[in-house]
């Protein structure tokens, strides 16, 4: 996960605006509706429309992941297929780079699919009559490239992936683990700038699981893509996050940065959803300590901005009396009491103010 401080100085990759979706018979009729407030089960009772999404606003920053995570039905997989328009909006703009892809045409379209956008699949999406080579060297191949064009590269990203002297093996021969393997190399060897992962890695083994997320995280830090991430899973949102968004019933309840919503949930519905996290294991010193230069007094030491508060509880051995001094990049940023620490690891309720602004 990138954890620059600064993130707000990137570019914005994706952006959308005012997004709706009505799944029925006649949308447009309905969409006056939807922007006023109805909401989800008043849309099917009165109307006997789907409102799939409601009024998203998103912006994606280049080199980033972010996560969109919501229950089942709460639109996340709707909003991921908007962006490269496999889902047509009933309104709404998404602009890619700045340009409204809303007005592209079939030809735009498919460039736009084939060399700046690639899709990771829940269900791996491999050609079974096809090698792992020549799977993960599809997106080349669709372009108009020979074996021998895409060969080199394609075996470039499968032995970046782990799967080295797979590449003759077929995806029947191949693990859960090992054929999403192959689905990230096929993106990778796409070469696009944005890469969009629909619950990716909802199908592996809690152990495969861990061990892909942690891959996405390495690649990340190496090739800083624009990832567009699609889970139900918090700890795997919080893992991953650069910037969180979390639907319910096709609107956006709170996004930001998951360390903000962590501790300042806007909305009853977030903080039932937070309220089995482990906090200690997943907030870092940056988020909570007091911002400085001053060097504290009788400081036990340093810990780094990024470190989790779990480490810096064991680090302290439990004695609640020590204070550290918080560096990032070898330079102090900060202070951090351990009485911080335990007042940040209790949970906390949804904030008046978010309330009031959900409820408007």
């Amino acid at each position: 996960m990138t954890n620059s401080t600064n993130n707000g100085d990137k570019r914005v990759k994706i952006s959308v605006r005012e997004l709706y979706k009505i799944f029925g018979d006649d949308p447009e009729s309905v969409l006056p509706y939807a922007q006023e407030g109805m909401d989800k089960p008043q849309m099917l009772q009165e109307h006997g429309h789907v409102l799939g999404l409601q009024n998203i606003n998103v912006d994606m920053r280049e080199g980033e992941i972010t996560v969109i995570m919501g229950l089942s039905g709460s639109g996340k997989s709707t909003l991921i297929r908007h962006l490269n328009r496999l889902i047509e909006p009933t309104s709404g703009q998404i602009l890619v780079d700045g340009e409204d892809v809303m007005g592209y045409n079939e030809a735009q379209l498919r460039k736009l699919r084939r060399e700046r956008m690639s899709m990771v699949f829940q269900k791996f999406a491999l050609l079974p009559h096809r090698t792992v080579l020549e799977n993960a060297g599809m997106a080349q191949a669709v372009r108009g490239y020979t074996r021998r064009d895409f060969e080199a590269d394609a075996n470039r990203w499968l032995d970046r992936v782990g799967l080295s002297g797979y590449d003759a093996q077929y995806p029947y021969q191949l693990s859960g683990g090992m054929q999403q393997r192959v689905g990230i190399a096929r993106a990778l060897a796409a070469n696009s700038d944005i890469m969009l992962m629909d619950e990716a890695f909802s199908a592996l083994d809690p152990l495969i699981r861990t061990d892909m997320q942690d891959l996405l995280l390495d690649l990340q830090q190496e090739l800083s893509k624009t990832v567009v991430f699609i889970t139900h899973d918090l700890d795997e949102a919080l893992k991953l996050a650069d910037h969180l968004v979390i639907l319910k019933d096709g609107y956006i309840v709170q996004q930001g940065e998951p360390q903000e919503i962590l501790l300042r949930p806007n909305d009853p519905y977030i903080v039932d959803f937070i309220s089995d996290i482990n906090r200690a294991r997943v907030l870092r010193t940056r988020s909570v300590m007091e911002p400085t230069t001053q060097p504290p007094e009788g400081s036990s030491g340093d810990v780094d901005s990024n470190d989790t508060l779990e480490s810096v509880i064991a680090k302290a051995e439990g004695n609640t009396a020590k204070v550290f001094r918080v560096v990032h990049e070898g330079k102090q940023v900060g202070v951090l009491d351990m009485q911080m620490v335990v007042r940040a690891l209790v949970p906390t309720g949804a904030s008046s103010e978010g309330i009031r602004a959900a409820a408007v």
